[in-house]
C-alpha cells in the first residue's frame, strides 16, 4: 500500500518545470512586429499588462481609432524603454484601464459582416 498525502501532486508539479507561459519574455520578433504595428499608425499608446500565471508582461498597442494588439514585451521597464525609444506613452493597464475607444473598437469588428 502506498500512502499520498494531500499536497503530493502539489509538490510533483513543480517538478515538472515552469508553468505554461512562464520565463517567456518577449522575443525580438515581438518587439519587431509592435514596431511595425506602431510605425503605420498614428496616436498610438501603450497599456502594459502585468504577468499572470500564464502569461508573461504583456502590452496593448491602442491606436488612435482604437485598433489594437498585443504581444509579450518582458517587463514594464522594457515597455517603458520601447515606448520612449518610439515616443509612445506608456501606461499601467492595471491602474489607468484602457481607452474607450479600444472597447468601441472592439465592438465595431464584432458587427461587421463576415467577408
Amino acid at each position: 500500500m502506498v500512502e499520498v498525502g494531500i499536497f503530493d501532486s502539489l509538490r510533483r508539479r513543480g517538478r515538472r518545470g515552469p508553468a505554461a507561459g512562464a520565463g517567456r519574455s518577449g522575443s525580438s520578433a515581438d518587439t519587431r512586429y509592435l514596431e511595425e504595428w506602431a510605425a503605420a499608425r498614428r496616436g498610438v499608446e501603450a497599456y502594459v499588462e502585468p504577468p499572470t500565471t500564464v502569461t508573461d508582461t504583456t502590452v496593448v498597442l491602442v491606436a488612435h481609432d482604437g485598433e489594437w494588439t498585443r504581444r509579450r514585451i518582458g517587463s514594464l521597464a522594457a515597455a517603458q524603454r520601447f515606448g520612449h525609444k518610439h515616443t509612445i506613452p506608456v501606461y499601467e493597464a492595471a491602474r489607468v484601464g484602457y481607452p474607450k475607444r479600444m472597447r468601441e473598437y472592439t465592438e465595431r469588428q464584432k458587427r461587421r459582416p463576415a467577408g
